[in-house]
C-alpha cells in the first residue's frame, strides 16, 4: 500500500456549507435535522465528502468538534440499504464504543441499517444472537472482536469501510498488535477512515500500512487547546488541596462538572468528600467500577442525575457528553497531552466552557511542561476568601519562582504559614 499523503487541509476561512450541501442521502439527513443540527462542525464539512467520494482518510482534530458524526453520517449514506456486515469501527474502550453506537442510531433511524455494540464486561450471548440475526455495522473493541474472530462467530470478508477511531489511544493501551490482526482480516479492497488526535511515529507506520493514498484533513493545531475553553492554574499549598476542590464547588455555578484524577484511589476519596458534603449528586468512573455502573453513571451524567463526575482518564479521551460547563483536574497531568484531552471536555461543539487545574509546588515542572506543550501561558488565579496556606507559587517574584524551581526534588521545605 502507498505512503501517505503529506498535503494537509487547511481550515476554510468561509462560513461552513449547511449539511444538505454535502451529498448525504435524504435518508440520513432526516436524522440530521432530527438531532437539532443545522450546520456541520469544521471537520465535517471537510470529512463528509471526501468520505462519500469512497477515498481514505486520515482526520485529526481538537477533541469536541464532531468527529463521530464527520465518519458516521458519511458512511450510513454510503451503505444505503441493509446487507451483510459491511462497515467495522474499532474503538479503544468500552465507553467510546457505546458513544458511537448511540450516534449511528440517532442518524441512521430512517436508513434501515442495523448496528451492533461488541464489547468484553458483559456476556457473549446477545452478541452471537446478533451476529446470526445479521448486522450492517459493528462497533467493536479490539479484545472482544477477536474473542468472536477466534470462536468464529464474526466474519470481516464482507467489510467495505473499515474505521480506526482514536488510534493514538488505542497505541497508549497497547493495541495496535490487535489492530494489525483485525485489518489484516479485512479485504484489501477497502475504504480505511483513521482518526487519531495525534500521529507518532508508530501511528504512522500502521497508516502507511492500512491505507491506500489518504486525505488527510487537520483542523486545528493538534497541540492546541480548543479556543472555547477559558482555563487557569489555581495554586495551592498540597495539604490544601482537597479544601480548595471544595470551594471551588461551593463557589462556582456550574451545569455540570467533571473532576479528574490521577488515581482512582484519589476519585473515590473525592467522591465520598462530595457525597458527605451533600451539596450535588457525584458518580464515579474508573476501571475497578463494574460496567453497569460506569454506563449508569455516564447516562445519569448526561440526563442530569448526577450534577459532578469524579473520573481517572479513562473518561478523558473522546466520550461525547454534551453541556460540561467546568472540568476540574485535581492535579496537574503526568502527560501534557492528556491537559488537553481533560480540559476538552467542555467547550465542546464551540460552545463555551472553563477548566481548572489545581496546582501545587511540586508539579511546577509539569505545568510548565503542559504550557510548551499547548504553546501558551496558562493564567494562575486565586479563590476570593480562600484562606490560603503558604506556598511558593503564591509568590509571583521570579525570583521566588526561579528558587522554588530549583529546589523541585531535592527534599527542602518550608515551615506552614499563613497566607
Amino acid at each position: 500500500m502507498s505512503e501517505t499523503s503529506e498535503a494537509a487541509v487547511e481550515a476554510p476561512e468561509a462560513p461552513v456549507p449547511p449539511f444538505s450541501e454535502l451529498g448525504l442521502s435524504e435518508d440520513v439527513l432526516r436524522g440530521v435535522t432530527e438531532a437539532g443540527y443545522e450546520r456541520p462542525t469544521k471537520i465535517q464539512a471537510q470529512a463528509i465528502p471526501v468520505i462519500l467520494s469512497g477515498r481514505d482518510v486520515i482526520g485529526s482534530s481538537q477533541t469536541g468538534s464532531g468527529k463521530t458524526a464527520a465518519f458516521a453520517l458519511p458512511i450510513l449514506s454510503r451503505l444505503g440499504k441493509p446487507g451483510p456486515i459491511r462497515c467495522l469501527i474499532l474503538e479503544p474502550v468500552r465507553e467510546l464504543a457505546a458513544q458511537v453506537e448511540e450516534q449511528f442510531k440517532k442518524y441512521g433511524g430512517h436508513t434501515g441499517l442495523r448496528s451492533l455494540l461488541v464489547h468484553g464486561g458483559v456476556g457473549y450471548g446477545a452478541q452471537k444472537d446478533g451476529l446470526k440475526e445479521g448486522v450492517d455495522i459493528v462497533i467493536a473493541t479490539p479484545g472482544r472482536l477477536l474473542d468472536h474472530m477466534q470462536q468464529r462467530t464474526i466474519n470481516l470478508d464482507s467489510v467495505e469501510i473499515l474505521v480506526l477511531d482514536e488510534v493514538d489511544r488505542m497505541l497508549d493501551m497497547g493495541f495496535l498488535p490487535d489492530v494489525r490482526r483485525i485489518v489484516q482480516k479485512c479485504p484489501e479492497n477497502r475504504q480505511t477512515l483513521f482518526f487519531s488526535a495525534t500521529i507518532p511515529a508508530e501511528i504512522a507506520s500502521l497508516a502507511s500500512w492500512a491505507l491506500k493514498d489518504p486525505f488527510k484533513i487537520e483542523i486545528g493545531r493538534p497541540r492546541m487547546a480548543a479556543t472555547t475553553v477559558s482555563h487557569y492554574f489555581y495554586p495551592v499549598n498540597r495539604m490544601q488541596r482537597e479544601d480548595l476542590l471544595m470551594a471551588l464547588l461551593k463557589e462556582t455555578h456550574f451545569e455540570s462538572v467533571m473532576i479528574f484524577t490521577r488515581t482512582k484511589a484519589d476519585a473515590d476519596m473525592l467522591a465520598a468528600k462530595v457525597r458527605r458534603d451533600g451539596e450535588h449528586k457525584v458518580a464515579v468512573m474508573h476501571s475497578d467500577i463494574p460496567q453497569k455502573e460506569r454506563t449508569r453513571a455516564l447516562q445519569g451524567f448526561r440526563t442530569g442525575e448526577f450534577q459532578v463526575i469524579i473520573a481517572t482518564d479513562l473518561a478523558a479521551r473522546g466520550l461525547d457528553i454534551s453541556g460540561v460547563s467546568h472540568v476540574i483536574n485535581y492535579s496537574v497531568p503526568e502527560n501534557p497531552e492528556d491537559y488537553v484531552h481533560r480540559i476538552g471536555r467542555t467547550g465542546r461543539a464551540e460552545r463555551e466552557g472553563d477548566a481548572y487545574t489545581l496546582l501545587s509546588a511540586d508539579e511546577l515542572i509539569a505545568a510548565e511542561a503542559v504550557e510548551r506543550f499547548i504553546g501558551q501561558q496558562v493564567p494562575r488565579r486565586r479563590l476570593d476568601n480562600f484562606d490560603y496556606l503558604y506556598t511558593t507559587l503564591l509568590d509571583n517574584s521570579r525570583a521566588a519562582q526561579d528558587h522554588l524551581r530549583s529546589n523541585l526534588g531535592r527534599g527542602r521545605g518550608g515551615k506552614v504559614r499563613r497566607r
